[in-house]
């Protein structure tokens, strides 16, 4: 059996997708998986399966489009990808608050951070499925930026890849 993550896209952000953390485990033990918690309402679900990452992730995706009635984006981590994002941050001096990785099904373009725009202090660096950014003092709320190839990710501030990281490994 492996640990992994599930991030869905857009999910009781600014009043969009409602979806209680409720519904979102009934979802994944209907979907076969074991050991299944919810972590704070955005979307974030741990759980153990012995189907691929791919399975996984199409399953999500195919109970989100039934709920929902529109296709939601899911990202899928194992615990040890997860546990490599958040030690992999390059902006670990920031506070976890300021500095989000946007988790994308595969690598970014290597011009990723070239095709953003409205930057106004924020810094940015690739990782292996992810888009690292550092938020100024005046956080993500504030800023601008926009990045094209984050366009269809989803982005977990490094507390919460940190909490998720931990709740994974101790499934």
């Amino acid at each position: 059996m492996t640990a992994y993550i599930a991030l869905l896209r857009a999910v009781n952000v600014g009043g969009t997708g409602k979806l209680p953390m409720t519904e979102l485990a009934a979802m994944c033990e209907a979907a076969g998986f074991d050991k299944v918690k919810t972590y704070i309402a955005s979307g974030n679900v741990v759980f153990t399966s012995s189907k691929s990452e791919a399975a996984v992730k199409a399953a999500l995706e195919q109970a989100m489009q039934a709920y929902a009635g529109k296709p939601v984006g899911v990202m899928v981590r194992t615990a040890a990808e997860m546990a490599a994002v958040r030690d992999a941050n390059p902006f670990a001096d920031a506070p976890g608050n300021r500095v989000v990785a946007t988790f994308l099904d595969e690598a970014p373009p290597k011009d990723a951070i070239a095709q953003a725009s409205n930057i106004n202090g924020e810094e940015m660096a690739l990782g292996k499925r992810e888009i690292y950014i550092r938020y100024t003092d005046h956080g993500m709320a504030d800023s601008k930026l926009k990045i094209p190839a984050a366009r269809t990710g989803t982005a977990r501030n490094m507390n919460t890849v940190a909490k998720l990281a931990e709740m994974a490994s101790n499934l």
